[in-house]
């Protein structure tokens, strides 16, 4: 079963809700656009703020699913969760259907979370959101998420494999925003809401 799950996991995560809207609706590639990533931070400065929203949704409930089967398939198995969990992050980055050019994974990383670590998420989600709303980098929130995350998870759930989980996805993040570093080391990182 941990093989099957992971590979429904990965399927769901390729599900590219971003290029997909940007298809339907706007008559685009949105990974041609703005900053080039298919995710609802790209999707709101290129489509607007209720495709966005529709995005950030979509993609919060493909990690959410993904989990919820995972469990439901694994008999129990916290591995098979968390090998599935990872796979559906690392499906919505590197999408089978769209040629492997997918997002950055933030939103299918708090709908994981959301499932496995909800206090943790929680905890690090409030000083992210309160980091976008004074610098209005949406970057530095995601990389606060995914540095804080595992910090709060050794807090409340000690050295577990949920927090194994949390670090290995909170790299990957990381590794996913380092041109997004690199901008915001020498100012040049766009911020939200502006063009």
């Amino acid at each position: 079963m941990l093989v099957l799950s992971a590979v429904i996991a990965y399927l769901i995560g390729s599900i590219s809700f971003s290029t997909l809207i940007g298809r339907w609706f706007g008559k685009i590639d949105i990974r041609e656009h703005g900053s080039g990533n298919a995710g609802a931070t790209n999707t709101l400065r290129v489509l607007g703020a209720r495709y966005a929203i529709i995005v950030l949704l979509a993609d919060i409930a493909k990690g959410v699913v993904a989990v919820l089967l995972a469990q439901a398939l694994g008999g129990g198995n916290p591995w098979v969760t968390y090998l599935s969990a990872l796979a559906v992050i690392v499906g919505h980055n590197w999408p089978i259907y769209f040629g492997f050019r997918g997002g950055k994974g933030v939103a299918t990383t708090i709908g994981v979370l959301l499932i496995l670590m909800p206090k943790s998420l929680l905890t690090a989600c409030l000083v992210a959101v309160i980091l976008i709303a004074i610098t209005r980098y949406v970057s530095l929130g995601a990389l606060v998420l995914a540095v804080l995350t595992p910090i709060a998870g050794i807090v409340y759930h000690g050295g577990t494999g949920k927090v194994v989980l949390a670090v290995v996805v909170g790299v990957l993040t990381i590794w996913r925003h380092r041109k997004n570093i690199h901008r915001l080391l020498h100012g040049q990182e766009h911020r939200v809401f502006s063009k």
